[in-house]
């Protein structure tokens, strides 16, 4: 089993920054990606982006390309969602997630690709 612990969400205004970490616990030598992806109220999941733990490989979702940045610290488990330039539709609850198969990057952009999630984290932006 992986566990799953995000931080860092907040109340941020329009421009602004936010950096949210996600941290894994258990079985973490055998995890293959960890993923972001974010709700709206009223709204789907929808893909932010994820990195592979086996080829450091980043995939970005259309909506934070170019403004927001994934990056791992091993030594922590760890994994950061920097979001810069925020706007207030960026506001939704962020989710970290995780797996343990081998997948190729086109399943990683589904929820069905991941098998752990965390609690979740509000992120609100205001204009």
């Amino acid at each position: 089993q992986v566990q799953l612990v995000e931080s860092g969400g907040g109340l941020v205004q329009a421009g602004g920054s936010l950096r949210l970490s996600c941290t894994a616990s258990g079985r973490t030598e055998s995890i293959y990606a960890m993923g972001w992806f974010r709700q709206a109220p009223g709204k789907e999941r929808e893909f932010v982006g994820y990195i592979s733990l086996s080829t450091n490989f980043i995939l970005y979702g259309d909506s934070g390309k170019g403004r927001f940045t994934i990056s791992r610290d091993n030594a922590r488990n760890t994994v950061h969602l920097q979001m810069n330039s925020l706007l207030p539709e960026d506001t939704a609850v962020y989710f970290c997630s995780a797996d343990r198969s081998a997948q190729a990057p086109p399943r990683r952009r589904i929820a069905d690709g991941y098998a752990y999630w965390g609690q979740g984290t509000q992120v609100t932006v205001s204009s």
